[in-house]
């Protein structure tokens, strides 16, 4: 089956913590069904201290699971489902709130 939700995507966060946030998808993680988003699911780490970089507590984005994420619909801006269709002889993915095409 097709991935609905791909890197560089605009989603919501539907349940949990972080309820109603948005951002933007950095990494997709089929395999285990989440991802990474900007600015969600923060948590702290602690990081050793390298020539590079000073070390300490550093906040990080940790994975979320992709039932709890919907795409920001491209025209309304609310959260919508992902469909498929053929437009042209190219399959596409499509809001299905307002039916908008998204890979455009």
């Amino acid at each position: 089956m097709a991935q609905k939700l791909r890197k560089g995507d605009r989603v919501i966060v539907l349940t949990g913590k972080d309820k109603g946030k948005e951002g933007e998808i950095l990494k997709v993680m089929p395999k285990e069904n989440k991802a990474i988003v900007q600015g969600v699911n923060i948590a702290i780490r602690h990081q050793r201290q390298t020539p590079d970089s000073p070390g300490g507590r550093v906040p990080k984005e940790m994975p979320i699971d992709l039932s709890n994420l919907a795409l920001v619909d491209p025209k309304e801006g609310g959260p919508t489902r992902v469909g498929f269709r053929i437009e042209g002889g190219k399959k596409v993915r499509y809001a299905k709130k307002s039916g908008a095409v998204i890979d455009a």
